[in-house]
């Protein structure tokens, strides 16, 4: 029975439905492109088998996401799905060009997710992108030059913007880092 499993275990196998669905593939999709079966996919998103390790890493390959941001430390007892604590952070993305990024969401099955990022100074990220989301940030400390489309803008504390599908591209080439909070609809990491 569900409720009998490891809690972490249900909350792995949300997060991967998460990612799958945020990604657009089916169950199908997923499980081709890892040579597995589709029903051993099922029964990992809803916590009733165990990916190995190795499944693990293809699974965060085919999502594009680090495997570590699969894996979360043991929330207090009562607190999974409710609280996530400052040391109990799981990273996410790939910490390159200078962004160091935490999930602040307990796990990814909401409708939106919720993220810490550090941009490191004179950092910048290598080319624009535009992802199929809404987001909103707020700038918490640093300053933060952000391109949305054409337009420019220079970013310092108490700030905050929306991106909504737009272009974009993020540059700190200040000497202290800029510290922001986001939020992402729908959940991308």
């Amino acid at each position: 029975m569900l409720h009998d499993m490891p809690s972490n275990a249900r909350t792995l196998g949300a997060d991967l439905r998460a990612l799958r669905k945020a990604r657009g593939l089916t169950l199908s999709d997923l499980a081709a492109v890892l040579g597995r079966s589709v029903g051993w996919l099922s029964q990992v998103e809803r916590g009733l088998s165990d990916p190995s390790v190795n499944d693990l890493r293809d699974l965060a390959g085919q999502l594009d996401v680090s495997v570590s941001s699969l894996f979360r430390a043991q929330a207090a007892p009562g607190e999974e799905g409710f609280v996530v604590r400052r040391d109990a952070r799981r990273p996410i993305g790939s910490r390159s060009d200078g962004l160091v990024e935490e999930l602040l969401s307990p796990d990814l099955t909401d409708d939106f997710e919720m993220v810490h990022s550090t941009f490191e100074p004179h950092s910048k990220m290598p080319a624009p992108i535009r992802r199929p989301t809404q987001e909103v940030g707020y700038i918490v400390s640093g300053q933060l030059d952000l391109r949305i489309g054409e337009r420019l803008f220079h970013l310092k504390p108490g700030d905050s913007f929306r991106i909504r599908g737009d272009l974009y591209h993020w540059a700190n080439p200040h000497d202290a880092p800029c510290i922001a909070i986001w939020v992402i609809a729908p959940p991308v990491y």
